[in-house]
């Protein structure tokens, strides 16, 4: 990972997802005052002092603890340190030390990393005293903060860059976006650490155990690939409580900022409505899409044709999945996983191509000989010319003196026809209509 990372960590409930959305913007991480909250590594970007660097949110450490979800928070933490540059150790300055924050120090203090000490919940700072009882963890100078409201997040961030190392001219590469989304308990998670080779998310067999859109990243064939593991995407009626509801707008919020969207589908379970609902959100935001049939070696009555048999019963039920590829393919076993990285790259590729106008004047001119539009009573609807105008996804415009009156299946045949000359694969492709002379 070229750009810098500074890991966010300490003991449950003292603010750290607070002070990752202070320094990140907005609030891309669920915060709750129910402990354990954050379970998983939560990656975001932000920028300080003209230096970019990934901040990542951890779960909360309990050293000490033998309860399953704790012992893999815990692993989880170690990973983080092991990919940080820099440490911040935030510390509840209200309660005071806690015997706990003493045995993150102990940890700490092996993992040779830089360690900036936070003391949070400062929020009258300028009168605060608390923050001076830390000196005894033995990292220096404590930045008292309050995540809250912003207070000495500055300073702190000073030093947080003051400690990372000396700029990479790499770090401003691009990276494409992947949201893994799907219906909870498809194997999203299960995938993604199989994609990228390690047990990078806390995987459990009860459905919803992710509940933030946690980003990973990975180095794959030259081009740099941010996966975004989504909590399972739910009907609103059924979100019963807070956070299954901000998690739902989470994993919104992912397939917004992506520009691959891979949607995973149990295959013993086969494609819902639910299913394709997501595809059609991820569609209709402009995302590259794949899917991702997992479990597919669970499935035991199949032979050579029920694959295509399957596809073909979905595309009539939604015909833009013509034009998505498929994957089947078993995070358990491995089983046709690197092709999805593979089809990632493609299908970005896809999604950024651009045809030159003499192309597209070309293809146009002989889908209009080969079928020209339906004429309404009245003024003949000309098609005069087109080019295309965007990419991310592929737009096109096409200029007509009636633009108004192109019909609904005549805008289909002109989009299956692009398809023929470029495929696309994988991306949405959009048709504008518009009058001469017009701003498009």
């Amino acid at each position: 990972m070229s750009r810098p990372t500074v890991a966010i960590v300490g003991r449950p409930n003292v603010g750290k997802s607070t002070l990752f959305n202070r320094i990140v913007g907005g609030r891309p991480a669920i915060v709750s005052e129910r402990p354990g909250t954050t379970r998983d590594r939560h990656f975001g970007d932000a920028e300080w002092q003209g230096r970019r660097f990934w901040v990542v949110d951890t779960g909360g450490l309990v050293p000490e603890s033998n309860e399953s979800m704790d012992r893999a928070i815990r692993q989880q933490v170690e990973f983080a340190l092991e990919e940080s540059d820099v440490v911040v150790f935030v510390v509840d300055g209200r309660e005071g030390m806690n015997p706990v924050d003493a045995a993150i120090a102990e940890r700490l203090r092996t993992a040779q990393r830089p360690v900036v000490l936070a003391v949070n919940k400062l929020d009258d700072l300028e009168r605060s005293t608390a923050q001076f009882d830390f000196y005894r963890l033995g990292f220096g100078d404590p930045f008292g903060v309050s995540a809250a409201v912003g207070k000495g997040s500055g300073d702190l961030l000073d030093a947080v860059v003051a400690r990372l190392p000396p700029r990479d001219p790499a770090e401003d590469e691009s990276t494409i976006g992947v949201a893994v989304i799907g219906r909870p308990n498809a194997g999203k998670s299960s995938l993604v650490n199989r994609l990228l080779g390690e047990e990078r998310h806390v995987v459990a067999p009860e459905a919803g155990t992710t509940r933030d859109a946690i980003d990973s990243l990975l180095r794959y064939d030259g081009k740099s690939l941010n996966f975004i593991d989504t909590a399972g995407l739910r009907r609103r009626a059924k979100v019963e409580d807070d956070l299954e509801f901000y998690a739902t707008l989470r994993t919104e919020r992912a397939i917004e900022r992506a520009s691959v969207c891979v949607l995973v589908v149990d295959a013993t379970l086969g494609l819902h409505n639910q299913d394709l609902r997501i595809a059609t959100q991820a569609w209709d935001q402009g995302c590259a899409l794949i899917v991702v049939v997992n479990k597919w070696d669970l499935v035991e009555e199949k032979d050579a044709n029920t694959a295509r048999r399957g596809q073909d019963a979905l595309v009539e039920k939604a015909p833009f999945l013509r034009y998505v590829p498929f994957v089947y393919a078993s995070a358990l076993t491995g089983q046709r996983v690197r092709r999805i990285l593979e089809l990632i790259l493609e299908v970005a590729d896809q999604r950024e191509r651009r045809v030159p106008t003499a192309e597209v004047n070309r293809v146009l001119s002989a889908l209009l000989e080969r079928n020209s539009p339906p004429q309404k009573p009245g003024e003949e609807v000309k098609l005069l010319y087109a080019s295309q105008i965007a990419v991310a996804p592929p737009t096109f415009a096409i200029v007509s003196n009636r633009p108004d009156d192109v019909p609904d299946a005549y805008q289909r045949y002109l989009v299956h026809g692009f398809r023929e000359a470029w495929p696309f694969a994988g991306s949405p492709l959009r048709l504008r209509f518009t009058a001469r002379g017009s701003k498009r």
